[in-house]
């Protein structure tokens, strides 16, 4: 690997880096290089769709950050789990397939950001999807990113519908159309059974090319400069420090924590930030690491007085036996789903033309997500609020790029994100005392039956965690923009030769999960990068 050079540079093997590392290899006469520090994607538990109880706590393939101690969660740390293998994330999330609001682009396009508004993106998600049963105008069925139904109904998640269509909230087929407001089933990443992660969807079919090299277990730390330029990344595998050069670009798709982590370790940011820690200015950035923004999320837990949660089929042998043969003979039942089942978008804020939370019915309860499952029936409701106030930041502590930077998310920070979450536990409450989900209800089990809003707020601040999406923190934006490290072309400012393609680059957070929106910037990035546009 010494001295070996590339036209491109790919740090990061996520949901963005697996992209890029196949639509810049397309073209045989590009040379490409993808880095992850993390393993190859080969453990079974990455492709069992249920299995990221398992890969939500493996330290072999997941980062387990820990956020710094946060004032507006009573002083608690919120373990922050990232993908640490080819597909990142995107082979240990929960699969759900959302792309945002339309508003939420043209809000993009409008902070001047020219090229992100909707109909600029819309070609991007449908080039990425390969639905199931949904098509023109807004799908596509064709693309390599599986988006698939859920074919069979859940007596919960139908009783959940029907509570949603009382209190005024209209059945939907489809939460990523013009609208998204509505109740009904999610689809999934996944297809004929599997997960289907970048790394499947993006990087199987494109690893056996000549001018395609993946490096493993190789983590970068820092991007080489000569004159401003990018011209290189610096790596250590298996403890040996090496670098790998670049003829056009060095592209960071290292995610929300660590893309500003490297551009840190490298002299671009904060300058006082990186002289505290003697590391060479290359261009002041004062916006690296800034514009922290996450979906904080509220598990809402009941019992059941009827068995038919996904506890009750992991409590017997039996039931564990029949999910076992369902999967293995049918690729059906749940370990070919996950866990989060039923969707609900709705609005609870008076100022809020379209949905401001989001809800993931899981049809098992836990603790915590990943956690183990509760010896009764039970089920879970967990809602977000989507688009936050709240902002924090992330800062190396340390000139050592093994060590993990800082992450504080300053939660709840704002009177609107502690309304809005208020408002929020209170729906999802007022769900749970409507028919006919009421009827199946034995008890509340978290929260504890708070009667003040005071009592609901202590409740959010004591439980709440987070749903795994960590934006912002690289944001594109205007000239005018101060915090602004991207220009729209995702180029980094003041330097030549580097770009960030990942949800860092976002300068708000898109209302709902965040792998599509992530596949979708690495989509039109590769084109931008290419030339096409």
């Amino acid at each position: 690997m010494k001295n070996k050079s590339f036209d491109y540079i790919v740090v990061g093997g996520g949901s963005s880096g697996c992209v890029l590392a196949n639509r810049l290899s397309e073209d045989p006469q590009n040379s490409v290089c993808l880095i992850e520090a993390g393993p190859k994607d080969r453990s079974p538990w990455i492709h069992l769709p249920i299995g990221y109880a398992k890969t939500m706590w493996d330290p072999k393939l997941n980062w387990k950050f820990q956020t710094e101690p946060d004032p507006g969660m009573k002083g608690r740390q919120i373990y922050w789990p990232r993908g640490k293998t080819l597909g990142g994330s995107s082979s240990i999330n929960g699969l759900i397939f959302i792309r945002g609001q339309k508003e939420d682009y043209n809000h993009w396009r409008d902070l001047g950001n020219i090229g992100w508004g909707w109909d600029d993106v819309l070609p991007y998600f449908k080039k990425a999807e390969g639905n199931d049963r949904l098509g023109e105008p807004l799908h596509s069925k064709t693309g390599p990113l599986k988006a698939s139904s859920i074919p069979k109904k859940h007596p919960l998640v139908e009783a959940f519908k029907k509570t949603a269509n009382a209190l005024g909230v209209p059945e939907t087929d489809d939460f990523n159309n013009l609208t998204q407001e509505g109740v009904g089933y999610y689809q999934l990443t996944t297809h004929k059974g599997f997960r289907c992660s970048t790394a499947v969807a993006y990087l199987k079919p494109a690893k056996q090319r000549k001018n395609l090299e993946i490096l493993t277990d190789s983590q970068a730390c820092k991007v080489i400069f000569e004159n401003k330029k990018a011209v290189g990344v610096e790596i250590s595998r298996n403890g040996v420090i090496s670098a790998v050069h670049a003829n056009k670009e060095v592209i960071l798709c290292a995610g929300a924590i660590q893309s500003p982590q490297i551009l840190q370790l490298s002299g671009i940011g904060p300058a006082k930030l990186l002289e505290e820690f003697n590391i060479p200015l290359i261009h002041d950035l004062p916006g690296v690491g800034e514009n922290l923004q996450d979906h904080l999320q509220y598990r809402l837990i009941y019992e059941l007085n009827q068995p038919i949660s996904t506890n009750d089929q992991l409590s017997s042998w039996f039931g564990q036996l029949k999910m076992g043969l369902d999967w293995l003979f049918f690729r059906g039942g749940p370990l070919s789903i996950g866990i989060n089942q039923g969707g609900l978008f709705t609005r609870v804020m008076p100022d809020s033309k379209s949905p401001d939370i989001q809800f993931h019915l899981a049809t098992l309860s836990a603790e915590m997500a990943g956690g183990k499952v509760h010896p009764f029936s039970g089920f879970t409701m967990s809602v977000c609020q989507l688009r936050p106030e709240s902002r924090g930041h992330v800062r190396i502590q340390s000139a050592n790029p093994l060590a993990p930077p800082k992450m504080f998310a300053n939660y709840l920070a704002t009177q609107y994100d502690r309304d809005a979450s208020i408002a929020a536990v209170k729906y999802g409450r007022k769900l749970s005392q409507t028919e006919p989900l009421r009827s199946l209800i034995t008890r509340e089990v978290k929260p504890d039956n708070p009667q003040t809003d005071e009592a609901i707020l202590d409740f959010c601040r004591e439980n709440g965690a987070t749903i795994f999406h960590p934006t912002g923190t690289c944001q594109m934006g205007s000239d005018d923009n101060p915090l602004a490290v991207l220009d729209s072309l995702l180029q980094v400012r003041g330097v030549k030769g580097l770009r960030v393609v990942d949800c860092s680059s976002m300068p708000t957070l898109p209302s709902g999960n965040t792998n599509w929106p992530a596949v979708m910037l690495a989509e039109r990035a590769s084109d931008i990068i290419l030339g096409r546009i």
